[in-house]
């Protein structure tokens, strides 16, 4: 279950007790407020309160630059400016609270970005509830043969029930010892802060994580990439929508720049250039590794002429 019983019954109070405010608010996020939104088989995401919109990011920004904002002729078109020219205060004048429910793996990954407020789930003073990540049938990959990082072919057939077999066995089976290692009522037993370390790296932890819309937009470029790890890259898509709906002429300029553009080197923009004037360009001439070449020639549309 996502969420428990009291974590829904204090949701269902919040939204039940609207509260008057004088400070902005974004409409498209207020619909968000107090909702969690499923992720996976047992996670959310769910906002627990904001600051800015899209016009707090051109507030600030008009602030700093003064009068040499005045040939920007709208809100959309400064924002498709700083966004265009990689400026980053302006986008610090919005944040976001979160409150997370993710495996501990993937806890993992997302606490390398260090630019957050990051409160989680204690298991040195609460128990953990008896909640593991199983991967969905379509999310069962062998490994890569052609990237360390990633994942191959889908597992089939008597394969890919004796690895879900292994997981939930296995899952099961710690728990039970972290359960019976926990001192009990009346009896001694571990430590809960020794007991955990029993436990899987699939198993859930919850964390409230407040960041602001720089960083959190870095994040999603990395995290929202169809080269992530599925797992963080659902939780990533989840909050896409949401910024989506909180600061729609920001996220429709990462979208363009960020999500949907790419950034090349001086080599590779000249190789761009001698292609346009008719030249074949390959590897060998290129100046580039053959991995850069490999990523270029990716970008430009795998291998399509680029001539006119």
């Amino acid at each position: 279950m996502p969420l428990t019983p009291e974590q829904q019954a204090e949701i269902d109070a919040q939204r039940a007790a609207p509260r008057e405010t004088l400070r902005a608010t974004a409409p498209g996020m207020e619909a968000h407020l107090y909702t969690a939104q499923p992720v996976l088989d047992h996670g959310f995401v769910r906002v627990v309160d904001y600051m800015g919109d899209d016009a707090a990011i051109t507030q600030a920004a008009r602030v700093s630059y003064g009068r040499g904002t005045k040939s920007v002729s709208n809100d959309e078109g400064l924002i498709r400016y700083l966004m265009r020219h990689w400026h980053s205060t302006p986008f610090e004048m919005c944040e976001i609270k979160l409150h997370v429910k993710l495996p501990v793996f993937v806890a993992r990954q997302w606490i390398r970005h260090r630019t957050a407020n990051v409160n989680e789930y204690s298991a040195r003073y609460s128990i953990l509830d008896r909640e593991f990540y199983i991967p969905a049938p379509e999310a069962l990959a062998a490994q890569s043969t052609t990237n360390a990082q990633g994942r191959g072919d889908v597992l089939e057939g008597a394969e890919a029930e004796r690895v879900l077999k292994t997981l939930r066995d296995d899952a099961m089976r710690c728990y039970d010892h972290y359960e019976a290692m926990i001192a009990q009522e009346g009896q001694q037993g571990l430590a809960r802060e020794l007991a955990r370390m029993n436990l899987p790296a699939n198993v859930y932890t919850q964390w409230y994580w407040k960041t602001d819309l720089h960083n959190l937009l870095h994040f999603l470029r990395l995290r929202a990439d169809s080269h992530a790890q599925y797992e963080i890259r659902v939780y990533a898509e989840a909050i896409c929508r949401i910024v989506a709906d909180w600061v729609p002429f920001t996220f429709r300029a990462f979208e363009d720049y960020r999500m949907g553009g790419a950034t090349l080197s001086a080599t590779a923009l000249e190789c761009i250039r001698r292609m346009l004037k008719g030249e074949e360009v390959t590897q060998e001439t290129s100046g580039m590794s053959k991995g850069e070449w490999r990523e270029f020639r990716e970008v430009i549309g795998e291998g399509k002429s680029l001539q006119t």
